[in-house]
């Protein structure tokens, strides 16, 4: 019997080392399977709003950037809300910069109506990556990365310098991220020429890239009058009178909505309005009174304007019709942005060949493999429009083909191998924005005149 066991001790320790060098190969061999590692880490950091576990997903962050030898910086323009700052510099610093943006924070969860765990990263048996964040927009974060690790690892070297921000507060308004951040000395020192931010996935074959975007006008009406018993008919009432204005809203939302269904025009490029709540009533232990007749009544409204509208005629709309003060009305606006940058120009960024970043944008999404559909104007917000205001060229671009768009929405996924392939897509664009330098050499000039 003892003569027996001896071999089998003895094979132990090898085993054992053949079994590592195993895996040792496979990770070489499959560096995919590291990319997609990677980016499930990223996505099991609970980042969602109202309580961002900011500080966990900075360390990760930072943890990648000193893996891939970039200098980083933490700044906090608000406190508890890190902004994390990555540089590769490029050998030509007087070019101005590039700046990839991204935004850490995800928006909050129903986890009773996910399949899977929204913060597990769960890998379905079709490759799809089930996550709050895979689509909006933890993804775009981590190909810059992956993206940028490819470059490094063949040896490409930037003219121009490369700015990665990775940002709070995008989901609540990015006040106290990116639109600090454009407000500050530090950007300034950046000497920013151009910044690509989120987009939208295509359910298509092609890419979806975005020009400019919808200024959002959220509004809350008020609507006041006598109480009354709730058997009496009379008029004026609070409720009558945010009814007669909630028709008013209803019958201009068909009516730019019709626009779209018939194709005239994009999402982008109409006026969208949508009742976000409704609240009136004199509430109870149980419910709410009955045989009473409100004093006040108030709607909220999530009002999108693009660039192409009249903003002021809309808010003559809003007091004129929706909101007349003669119905006993009043409306105020808990965010409301201008469609104008601050020169007085429409917030859009020229989409054609006059405009250098788009071209290098278009041939490099093609030189891998892709193409883009014609140019839009994004439906919501990004942060995107606090460099537009500064009238700074900003595209918005996540690569996301034949993909369903879940953004806000239950079961958020990404297939893997869409992941990798706009990996694949950042490469080749990082490496056409990083190595611009032809136009400002022709003019003679090392300032900004390429815009």
């Amino acid at each position: 019997m003892e003569s027996r066991t001896k071999p089998i001790f003895i094979l132990l320790p090898i085993l054992y080392f053949l079994s590592l060098l195993f895996i040792s190969i496979t990770a070489t061999q499959n560096p995919s399977s590291s990319i997609i590692s990677r980016f499930q880490e990223y996505l099991r950091i609970n980042t969602a709003q109202p309580n961002p576990n900011y500080y966990e997903a900075a360390d990760f962050i930072l943890s990648q950037a000193k893996s891939l030898s970039l200098e980083s910086q933490t700044i906090e323009f608000v406190k508890n809300k890190p902004l994390i700052l990555l540089k590769w510099p490029g050998k030509n610093p007087n070019l101005p910069s590039v700046i990839l943006n991204s935004h850490t924070d995800v928006v909050p969860v129903e986890s009773q109506k996910w399949t899977y765990d929204p913060f597990g990263a769960h890998i379905d048996s079709q490759g799809n990556i089930y996550a709050r964040g895979s689509q909006d927009m933890k993804c775009v974060g981590l190909q810059y990365l992956e993206a940028i690790r490819k470059l490094k690892d063949s040896g490409f070297e930037p003219t121009r310098t490369i700015y990665l921000t990775f940002v709070p507060d995008e989901e609540i308004g990015g006040h106290d991220g990116v639109e600090k951040l454009a407000e500050s000395d530090l950007y300034k020192k950046m000497n920013v020429a151009f910044v690509l931010d989120e987009g939208l996935a295509s359910p298509g074959e092609k890419y979806r890239a975005f020009y400019a975007e919808r200024s959002p006008m959220w509004t809350v009406i008020k609507a006041t009058g006598a109480p009354g018993h709730g058997a009496k008919l009379y008029d004026n009432t609070a409720m009558e009178n945010l009814l007669k204005s909630i028709e008013i809203i209803r019958r201009y939302r068909a009516s730019q909505f019709d626009m779209v269904k018939s194709g005239m025009k994009a999402e982008g490029e109409v006026v969208s309005v949508n009742m976000a709540f409704l609240k009136a009533g004199t509430q109870t232990p149980t419910g709410f009174v009955m045989n009473l007749q409100p004093s006040e009544a108030e709607a909220g409204f999530d009002i999108r304007v693009p660039p192409t509208a009249d903003q002021e005629a809309l808010l003559r709309r809003i007091a004129e019709e929706w909101a007349p003060a003669s119905r006993n009305m009043t409306f105020e606006f808990k965010q409301k942005q201008s469609v104008l940058d601050n020169f007085g120009n429409p917030a859009v960024t020229a989409s054609d060949n006059s405009n250098p970043w788009w071209a290098l944008l278009e041939e490099a999404v093609r030189s891998a493999g892709g193409e883009l559909e014609k140019p839009e104007i994004f439906p919501a917000s990004t942060d995107c429009r606090y460099f537009r205001r500064q009238g700074l060229p900003a595209i918005g671009f996540s690569p996301m083909a034949n993909t369903p768009i879940l953004l806000h929405d239950h079961n958020e996924f990404l297939n893997q191998a869409e992941y990798l392939k706009g990996v694949d897509i950042y490469v080749s664009i990082i490496k056409a924005y990083a190595s611009y330098a032809e136009h400002a050499e022709a003019k003679g000039s090392n300032s900004k005149d390429e815009l």
